[in-house]
């Protein structure tokens, strides 16, 4: 772990007509990825592929490896409570945005590996203290200094204290994601915390870095995948209200497409979006093509738009809060909320907070939190 100030990224789009067919594309969510690791991949990545419906922007072989760590640390800290893998997964968004553009072997050997900035002092990447050298370059390729490893960005001193073996293969190794983890894990937990307790998980991730913007990028992250990994609770929704939630939950885990979906299901996208994504090769869905498939299944149709169908149904200004939305809802998201024109996103709200979002090219029709995206915008009632 190094200290630092994570930099905020953003993603757009932009409600547009393309190939004379409307479509609509989404996303900015807020993050931060390591100033220090500074992966040139993950600068203009908009995520990778994980298993449907829980972590859309996780690479399925690290999402494992956060599972599997969960699982194994009550060897190592039995006293340990609350450890969940979107815990893990905060701190790997935020320290290596999940390995994303390195390849991640069946053991979990990620390569090439990942290095943070040599922390001597210099400034660079923010490090203005230096420190000696501990591992002789085992871990971090250099016997000058040390910087950080891994997808988890342990310093090596660090490592040699918390690091446990995974993947069974005799080494505790901070290059392999099983092993990090696990590492990670082993950390957070300290002597035996309970992470249940919003305080004590605070307190394990400032032990991990003491900033309080770290804090609050981790907290964000971690809130994210908490909400993406809980299945909705439906019991009390029916109707033709169940009709839209039903059809919409369906399609977790299809692909994000440009361009994509209709009132029969998915289908292939056009090209291309603002970011230079194409969804012509993607069978799926784009943000607003997902509810038209959804309301379809309820007999009711849709504008193609995220910014038309804001004109469907009742209006639910964004200045009544969030608390006023009920399943089955249209979300909206505007860059500047108030003008309708500017609506660049849409989701359905299925209650607790969480909406089905197809939310950029890249990721898979998943849960998400409603703060999920900025600019909220408000609903409009169809049931």
């Amino acid at each position: 772990m190094t200290r630092r100030r994570g930099r905020k990224a953003k993603w757009g789009c932009l409600t547009v007509m393309l190939l004379f067919a409307a479509v609509c594309c989404a996303a900015p969510i807020s993050g931060a990825i390591s100033a220090v690791v500074a992966l040139q991949s993950a600068a203009g990545d908009d995520g990778g592929i994980a298993e449907g419906g829980t972590a859309a922007d996780i690479p399925p072989r690290m999402l494992t490896a956060y599972k599997k760590a969960v699982q194994l640390v009550g060897r190592y800290v039995p006293r340990c409570r609350g450890m969940r893998w979107p815990i893990l997964a905060g701190i790997a968004k935020v320290e290596s945005n999940h390995a994303i553009g390195r390849t991640i072997a069946g053991n979990g050997d990620i390569s090439p590996r990942i290095y943070g900035v040599l922390l001597n002092g210099s400034g660079a990447g923010g490090n203005t203290t230096a420190f000696p050298d501990t591992d002789n370059g085992r871990w971090d390729g250099t016997a000058s200094g040390e910087r950080a490893v891994g997808p988890f960005q342990f310093l090596p001193s660090t490592w040699a204290s918390i690091g446990k073996d995974a993947n069974g293969d005799k080494t505790a190794d901070p290059h392999n994601a099983d092993d990090a983890a696990l590492g990670a894990a082993v950390y957070l937990c300290g002597n035996g915390r309970d992470l249940t307790q919003r305080s004590q998980l605070e307190a394990a991730i400032l032990q991990y870095n003491h900033s309080t913007e770290y804090l609050s990028n981790v907290l964000g992250w971690i809130d994210q995948y908490t909400a993406a990994a809980k299945s909705p609770d439906l019991k009390n929704v029916s109707g033709r209200v169940r009709a839209v939630l039903d059809a919409a939950l369906s399609q977790r885990g299809v692909p994000y497409s440009w361009g994509g979906g209709n009132a029969s299901g998915k289908s292939y996208g056009i090209c291309c979006s603002p970011s230079g994504k194409s969804g012509a090769d993607i069978t799926g869905f784009d943000c607003s093509g997902l509810t038209v498939y959804a309301y379809a299944n309820a007999g009711i149709s849709l504008p193609r738009t995220a910014a038309a169908q804001a004109s469907v149904g009742r209006r639910i200004p964004a200045g009544l809060g969030k608390s006023v939305l009920k399943p089955g809802d249209l979300v909206f998201y505007a860059y500047a909320p108030g003008r309708d024109s500017t609506i660049y996103h849409v989701g359905i709200y299925v209650g607790s907070g969480r909406m089905v979002n197809a939310a950029r090219p890249g990721t898979l029709v998943r849960l998400d939190a409603v703060d999920a995206m900025s600019g909220y915008a408000g609903g409009a009632r169809l049931l």
